[in-house]
């Protein structure tokens, strides 16, 4: 007969409430009693809201890219297994069913404020963190999938809440993963609320686990950013990623295995392996975006995921208008043309399923970008600009 170990969950909650510290800031959520698998954290400083949960309009982030043909030979994100059809055909039927997605993150109405919410995965980098025994981050990972999401609205992320899947629980290890999403919300001052932890054996391969999060934030409803204010001429500021971020791991896989290297192996032109390399956290943009936001002049951000630069700017765009890329406007990091070279992978493919060394994009007022950028507070690019068009063009 199977059973499920509450031994091991009760561990693990106990694990998980030692993890938390109070930050100077805000207290984080309190541990509360476990029942079943379930554990619950609730902060005292925001009351309990009962929200339908909206879906992340992007469904999967890493089916979000149009993939290539695999013309001349390179690699594709359809030839690793991404099939981006199915991925919008799927988004069109549930638009159906569910009119108004579209955004980045869902947003519910409540009083003079919106609620925003949004939902994400790791993707297949999992496997790396499998295959690396790094576990310590792939938490810090899922909750800035999320996060970066619904920050883009110019919402505070409010609380998070994780899932966790595996057939057998191992205490030791569901416990590095969850001080990861603990650090992550600490890093984007939001309290980790709750959560599940579900044993499902025979479900998955042995030593292995899923992850799913999800945030909600909360941002004024006269202060919401929604892009309708953009017009030509409006400047693209770039943020740096720290890496591959989480999107497109099925073809960094793929170029791995073609490339005859082993995730012990130094990077090419860099100076830590390729594990440590692509296992690098997801940059967590919270506190410097909102940041940027309070100085004024921002009208549109794009978190860019999965389809880059191409398919993500435009999702903030009023119909009509397009970007203007400048190529040569920051440092691709020595990953990505690792990535390129040895998957033969054409520039347009590149653009399409990587962030390229920028991991979020705010569309601005040329007035704000110079004051951003001459402050020099935050590390930043002006990578492009507004252009009349559709879509998006490097030059």
């Amino acid at each position: 007969m199977a059973t499920t170990s509450i031994a091991s969950n009760t561990e693990l909650s106990r694990a998980i409430a030692a993890s938390i510290r109070p930050s100077s800031s805000k207290p984080l959520a309190t541990q509360q009693p476990i029942g079943r698998c379930t554990f619950n954290r609730f902060s005292d400083r925001f009351p309990l809201l009962s929200v339908r949960a909206t879906s992340n309009s992007s469904m999967s982030k890493e089916n979000s890219s149009k993939s290539g043909d695999g013309a001349g030979g390179g690699l594709t994100y359809k030839d690793a297994g991404v099939d981006i059809d199915a991925g919008s055909e799927l988004v069109r039927r549930i638009a159906k069913m569910a009119p108004g997605i579209g955004g980045f993150g869902g947003l519910f109405p409540l009083g003079d404020s919106y609620l925003v919410a949004g939902t994400d995965g790791v993707g297949t980098k999992l496997k790396l963190a499998f295959e690396t025994g790094i576990h310590e981050t792939i938490g810090i990972d899922l909750v800035a999938m999320s996060v970066n999401d619904i920050v883009t609205s110019g919402a505070k992320p409010l609380f998070f809440l994780d899932y966790y899947a595996t057939s057998r629980l191992d205490v030791d290890l569901a416990e590095k993963v969850i001080k990861g999403i603990v650090d992550g919300c600490q890093q984007s001052d939001c309290a980790l609320l709750g959560g599940e932890t579900a044993e499902m054996p025979g479900f998955y391969a042995e030593g292995e686990y899923d992850l799913s999060g999800f945030a909600v934030g909360i941002v004024k409803k006269e202060s919401v950013i929604d892009g309708k204010n953009i017009a030509a001429g409006d400047v693209l500021i770039g943020l740096p990623s720290s890496g591959v971020h989480s999107n497109g791991f099925s073809l960094v896989r793929r170029v791995l295995a073609q490339s005859g290297l082993s995730l012990n192996d130094q990077l090419p032109g860099g100076s830590v392996t390729l594990g440590e390399a692509l296992m690098a956290p997801t940059s967590i943009y919270v506190k410097q975006v909102l940041d940027l936001i309070s100085k004024g002049g921002v009208k549109g951000i794009a978190h860019i995921t999965g389809g880059g630069f191409t398919d993500n700017i435009p999702r903030v765009f009023p119909k009509g208008l397009g970007a203007f890329i400048y190529k040569d406007s920051w440092e691709v990091p020595t990953l990505f043309k690792w990535i390129q070279e040895a998957g033969r992978i054409e520039d347009a493919e590149m653009s399409r399923t990587f962030n390229m060394g920028i991991g979020m994009v705010l569309v601005m007022t040329e007035e704000a970008s110079r004051r951003i950028l001459e402050e020099g507070h935050h590390k930043a690019y002006r990578i492009g600009e507004v252009v009349h068009g559709e879509g998006v063009s490097y030059h």
